[in-house]
C-alpha cells in the first residue's frame, strides 16, 4: 500500500521510518511516520509502532488503544507471536501507568495461551521475563526468577535479540544476589548493564529494564559504591537517548544511596526531581520517591512527618521496614518487634539479603526486651548473611547487633568490642549517620564500664556527627533507655526489696535461703526475681546480676 499523502511512499516505508525514529530516540518523529503509514494501511505493525511512540511521549490512552487494535489485527491474521507480544506489553502499560494488576492479568493470560503451542520465540523469552520481573520484585520468589531469567537469556542468544539476552542476564543476575550469592549474581548484572549502555539496543525499553535491576541488587546487598558507578553511568546515557522515565525511577534508588553517605541535602533535591518525574510519567510508581523521603525525615528525626509518608506509602516494602525502624526510634521496641515479624513472615527464606533489614530489626528490638533467645536466632541468620555476602555495611549491622544483644544479657566489655568494630565498619562504608548511632551505643557501654573518658569522647562525636547531618532529635540509646524509670524520670528500676532480692542472688545464694533471710515464702522470692528480670530486660539470673551491677543498682560483688 502506498501513502496516499505521499505517492511513491508506501506504507511499509513510513513504517520503517517510524521503527528508526524510535531507536534514535525521536519520538514525536516515530508518531507521525506511524500514522502516515496507518493512514495508507491499517496494519498491525503501524498500530504496535505507535503504540511505542505514544508510550515515550506518555498519550496513554492512544498507547492502549493502538496496543489493542495491534493484538487484534495481528490475531485476524493468526499472527500468534504479534498478538501475544501485543498481549503481554498491553499487561505491563496497565501496571505501570494504571496501576491495574486484575487488568493487566488477564493480559498476561492471554499471552500464555497464545504461545503455549507456538515454536519457541522471542517471545516465549519477553513474556519469562515479564513474569520474572513480578517473581524477583513484588514476591521475592527467587528460584522461580533465576529460572525464568536464564531462559530469557538463552533465548536472547539463540535469536540475536541483545537487548533479550541483556534483560534475562540481569533477571538471573539480580535473583541470584537476592539469594545471596551475590560472586554469582553481580557479574552477570555488570555485563547485563554494561551491553545496555553500549548503544546497540535498538528497543531503548531495554535499557531502563537491565539498569534498574543493577541498582536493585546494590541497595538490596548495601553495595553503595558499586550503586554510585552504575548510576553515574545510566544518568548520562538515559539522559542522552531521552529514556526520561528510567532516570526518574532510578534517581530515587541513587538518592537512597546519598541518604547512606550522608549527602542529605542533595538526597532531597534527588527525591523532589524524582517525585516531580513520577507524578508526570509513572504514576503507580510514586511510592519509590515517597518511601525513601520518609526514611530520610526519620533519620533527621523528623519522626511525626516520617511516619505520614511511610503510611502514604503503605504497600511498598520498605514502608513496613521504615515504621519498624520508627518504632525503636521511638523506644517502642514491642511494635517494633511485631512489624519486624511481619515483614519476615512476607519474605521467603530464599530470599536471604530481602531478610537482613528485618533480622536487624528483630535482634535489636528483642535484646531491648529482654528476648535474648529470639534476639540470638534473628542475629544467626543474620550474621550468616553477612558473611556469605561480605559488604562492609551488613558486616557493620551484624556486628552491631551483636554489640546490643551481648549488652543485653550484661556482658559490657563483649559489647564495646562489637560497638567499635561497628564503627570502624561503617566508616570505612562512608555510612555517617550509621556511625554516629552505634557512637551513641558505644558512649553508653564504655559509661557502664567506669570508662568516663571515652565514653564523653564516644558522646561528642555522635553529637557532633548528627550536628553536621541535621539531625533534629537525637535517636535513644538502649542503656540510656533502659535506666530510665517511667515517666522519664531518672532513677532506679528496681524496688529496695527487689535490690536485696538481686544482692544475694549475686551472692549465690538459693532460693530457700534467700526466704529464711528474708523471712518470706519461697513463692514471694519468686515473684521478686520475675519482677527484677523483666524490669532489666534479661533472660537469666546470671544476667540480672551483670546488668544490675552496670547500671548501678546493687554493688559489685567482691571475689
Amino acid at each position: 500500500m502506498r501513502d496516499l499523502r505521499c505517492p511513491g511512499v508506501t506504507a511499509e516505508t513510513r513504517a520503517s521510518e517510524g521503527w528508526d525514529a524510535l531507536a534514535l530516540g525521536k519520538w514525536a518523529q516515530a508518531r507521525r511516520s506511524f500514522e502516515a503509514s496507518l493512514a495508507a494501511a491499517r496494519t498491525p505493525e503501524g498500530w504496535e509502532g505507535l503504540a511505542w511512540a505514544c508510550f515515550w511521549l506518555l498519550d496513554v490512552e492512544e498507547l492502549l488503544r493502538a496496543r489493542a487494535e495491534a493484538y487484534r489485527l495481528y490475531l485476524r491474521r493468526s499472527d500468534v507471536y504479534g498478538a501475544a507480544r501485543a498481549a503481554m506489553w498491553l499487561a505491563n502499560d496497565h501496571i505501570d501507568f494504571r496501576g491495574n494488576v486484575s487488568v493487566a492479568s488477564g493480559w498476561y493470560g492471554r499471552a500464555r495461551r497464545l504461545l503455549a503451542d507456538a515454536d519457541p520465540s522471542p517471545e516465549h523469552g519477553w513474556l519469562a521475563l515479564h513474569e520474572a520481573f513480578a517473581a524477583v520484585v513484588d514476591a521475592n520468589e527467587t528460584s522461580r526468577a533465576r529460572e525464568l531469567g536464564a531462559m530469557g537469556a538463552e533465548l536472547g542468544r539463540k535469536f540475536a535479540s541483545s537487548e533479550l539476552e541483556s534483560v534475562g542476564m540481569a533477571t538471573e543476575g539480580l535473583a541470584l544476589v537476592t539469594e545471596g550469592r551475590v560472586d554469582e549474581g553481580m557479574p552477570l548484572l555488570d555485563e547485563a548493564v554494561a551491553a545496555a549502555l553500549s548503544g546497540s539496543f535498538r528497543e531503548l525499553w531495554a535499557i531502563a529494564w537491565s539498569s534498574c535491576f543493577v541498582i536493585y541488587a546494590c541497595e538490596r546487598v548495601h553495595d553503595y559504591d558499586r550503586a554510585v558507578e552504575w548510576c553515574e553511568e545510566v544518568e548520562a546515557v538515559t539522559r542522552r537517548v531521552g529514556v526520561d522515565f528510567a532516570w526518574a525511577s532510578c534517581r530515587a534508588h541513587h538518592a537512597a544511596v546519598l541518604v547512606w553517605k550522608g549527602a542529605w541535602e542533595e538526597a532531597e533535591c534527588e527525591l523532589s526531581e524524582a517525585e516531580r518525574e513520577l507524578h508526570r510519567q509513572r504514576p503507580a510508581w510514586l511510592g519509590e520517591a515517597t518511601v525513601r523521603l520518609a526514611e530520610l525525615r526519620r533519620r533527621q528525626g523528623r519522626l511525626t512527618e516520617a511516619a505520614a509518608l511511610f503510611r502514604q506509602a503503605e504497600g511498598h516494602p520498605l514502608a513496613l521496614e521504615g515504621l519498624a525502624e520508627l518504632a525503636l526510634d521511638q523506644d517502642d521496641p514491642a511494635r517494633a518487634r511485631r512489624l519486624a515479624e511481619r515483614l519476615l513472615r512476607s519474605v521467603p527464606t530464599e530470599a536471604r539479603t530481602q531478610r537482613a533489614p528485618a533480622l536487624r530489626i528483630a535482634t535489636r528490638a528483642n535484646a531491648a526486651l529482654g528476648r535474648t533467645d529470639e534476639a540470638t536466632d534473628a542475629l544467626a541468620e543474620l550474621e550468616a548473611l553477612a558473611s556469605a555476602v561480605g559488604t562492609l555495611p551488613l558486616r557493620a549491622s551484624a556486628s552491631f547487633c551483636t554489640g546490643l544483644l551481648n549488652a543485653a544479657r550484661g556482658d559490657f566489655d563483649a559489647a564495646r568490642r562489637r560497638f567499635e568494630d561497628a564503627v570502624d565498619l561503617y566508616r570505612r562504608a562512608g555510612a555517617p549517620y550509621e556511625a554516629a548511632r552505634v557512637r551513641v551505643e558505644l558512649a553508653d557501654v564504655f559509661g557502664t564500664l567506669g570508662a568516663e573518658t571515652d565514653a564523653v569522647e564516644q558522646r561528642a562525636a555522635a553529637e557532633e556527627a548528627f550536628r553536621r547531618l541535621g539531625v533534629e532529635r537525637l535517636p535513644p540509646a538502649r542503656l540510656r533507655r533502659a535506666t530510665a524509670a517511667p515517666g522519664g524520670q531518672s532513677g532506679p528500676l528496681l524496688t529496695k526489696r527487689e535490690r536485696e532480692v538481686l544482692e544475694l542472688v549475686a551472692g549465690g545464694m538459693s532460693d530457700r535461703r534467700m526466704a529464711a533471710v528474708l523471712t518470706v515464702s519461697e513463692h514471694t522470692v519468686h515473684r521478686h526475681v520475675s519482677n527484677i528480670l523483666t524490669k532489666l530486660g534479661c533472660s537469666s539470673r546470671a544476667a540480672a546480676v551483670a546488668s544490675g551491677v552496670a547500671l548501678g543498682e546493687i554493688r559489685p560483688v567482691r571475689a
